[in-house]
């Protein structure tokens, strides 16, 4: 299964552009945050993951937290299991420059 399939079947959605549009974001998103250029295979269910909390943060851009009728919410960047994946992913810099196995 495709990460397009594994994201219509998370969200229920059925249209294509916006769910490849979110995939494409989070994609990018992931290779600037690893310094990477090209995404490794292992990353695809995080790319998927990533995709997800963005379609269903949608209309919330900008928000830190919200409250309404006595329920607090608040909201962080990319939640810490994420975050511990891509740290195990990233490369580190040397003398400015990133070195990636091809």
């Amino acid at each position: 299964m495709n990460s397009l399939d594994m994201l219509k079947k998370l969200t229920g959605e059925s249209d294509e552009e916006l769910l490849s549009l979110l995939l494409d974001t989070a994609q990018d998103s992931i290779l600037n945050y690893t310094n990477r250029t090209v995404l490794p295979p292992r990353l695809e269910v995080t790319k998927v993951r990533w995709a997800n909390i963005a379609y269903n943060r949608q209309g919330m851009e900008g928000e830190s937290s919200r409250s309404e009728g006595g329920i607090s919410q608040s909201f962080v960047e990319i939640p810490s299991d994420i975050v511990a994946i891509l740290n195990v992913n990233r490369l580190a810099r040397v003398g400015g420059k990133t070195y990636e196995k091809t």
